[in-house]
C-alpha cells in the first residue's frame, strides 16, 4: 500500500481530517459492519477510516469530490477489488446508480459540515439506507435531536425523524482533527425505519407542511394551517389536522412532536 503525499486541506471542500486514532477505530466498531456488508463512505478523504472498513466489508465504496484525493485512493488501493473509488459529488449520485440494493447499503461519512444538512435529506430520499452513521457539528446533531418545545427544535429536526429513529453516539473534541474545526462534533447514527411509516404522496405532504409551518414558525399553527400560500386549509380541515397532532389552535409548530407531523401528513395527503 503506498503512502499518501501530503495534502492541504481546502477550505472551499469543508476538509478537516480525523486524525485521532483511537477515535478512528471507535467510529468503524459502532459501524458494526458484517462481513457480507457494502459500505459506501462519504468523503474518505486521506482514508482515516478507510483501511479499518475495507478489513470489515464485502465491497467498499468511496466518494470523494477531490480530484487529488480521489486519486490517491484509486493508488492506494488499486490491488483491493472490493474497493471502488468514485470522484464525484455525493449530492449528485443516485444510491441506486452505485449499487443493486440501495436499501442494503451501510453509510459511514465524515462530511463537509458546511453541507451537512443536504447531504443527511439527499441520503433520506427513498430508497433509503440501512443506516447511516455520520460525523456532523455538534449543533446539528443537538438540531435533529432536539425536543419539541425547545429553540433547536425544527425542520430539520421533523425531516429527519418523521422518517428514521436517530441516536448520539460519539462525542468528538476539534483536537481529533487537522486543521482543528472551531466546533465540537458529534457522530450520530441514523435507522430509517422499515417499513416506512409515510406513503410516497404523505411525504411529499410532511415536506410541503413542514416547510410552510416552520417559515411563519412564529405564528400560530390555526393561522399558518388557514394562511401560508402553500397550504390555505379550510377551517374543518385545519381543526382536523389540529386534532391528530394533539395540538392547540395557539400552539406553535415546535411545540408539534415529529410524529405530529407524521399523523398532519397523513391527513393533509388525503384530497
Amino acid at each position: 500500500m503506498s503512502i499518501p503525499r501530503p495534502h492541504r486541506p481546502r477550505r472551499s471542500l469543508g476538509q478537516n481530517f480525523l486524525v485521532d486514532g483511537n477515535l478512528r477505530r471507535r467510529i468503524v466498531e459502532e459501524a458494526a459492519i458484517d462481513p457480507q456488508d457494502t459500505v459506501l463512505e462519504i468523503g474518505p478523504g486521506q482514508g482515516a477510516l478507510t483501511d479499518l472498513l475495507a478489513d470489515r466489508a464485502a465491497r467498499l465504496i468511496l466518494v470523494e469530490l477531490d480530484r487529488d484525493l480521489a486519486a490517491e485512493l484509486r493508488l492506494r488501493y488499486q490491488d483491493r477489488s472490493s474497493v471502488e473509488v468514485v470522484e464525484g459529488d455525493i449530492l449528485e449520485l443516485d444510491l441506486g446508480t452505485l449499487v443493486e440494493d440501495p436499501e442494503s447499503v451501510r453509510v459511514v461519512g465524515n462530511i463537509p459540515y458546511n453541507i451537512t444538512t443536504p447531504i443527511v435529506f439527499h441520503l433520506l430520499a427513498p430508497p433509503r439506507p440501512a443506516d447511516i452513521l455520520l460525523m456532523v457539528q455538534k449543533e446539528v446533531a443537538d438540531r435533529i435531536l432536539a425536543e419539541p418545545g425547545t429553540g433547536a427544535f425544527g425542520a430539520l429536526t421533523v425531516g429527519v425523524r418523521a422518517v428514521a429513529d436517530v441516536e448520539r453516539v460519539l462525542a468528538v473534541p476539534p483536537s481529533a482533527f487537522r486543521p482543528r474545526p472551531r466546533v465540537d462534533s458529534t457522530v450520530i447514527r441514523i435507522r430509517p425505519r422499515r417499513p416506512a411509516h409515510l406513503g410516497p404522496s404523505e411525504e411529499l405532504a410532511l415536506r410541503r407542511l413542514t416547510r410552510a409551518l416552520f417559515q411563519w414558525r412564529r405564528k400560530q399553527l390555526r393561522k399558518t394551517l388557514k394562511s401560508h400560500p402553500d397550504l390555505r386549509l379550510p377551517p374543518p380541515r385545519v381543526a382536523a389536522l389540529l386534532q391528530a397532532a394533539g395540538a392547540a389552535p395557539t400552539d406553535r409548530p415546535e411545540t408539534v412532536s415529529p410524529e405530529g407531523f407524521v399523523a398532519m401528513a397523513r391527513l393533509l395527503a388525503v384530497q
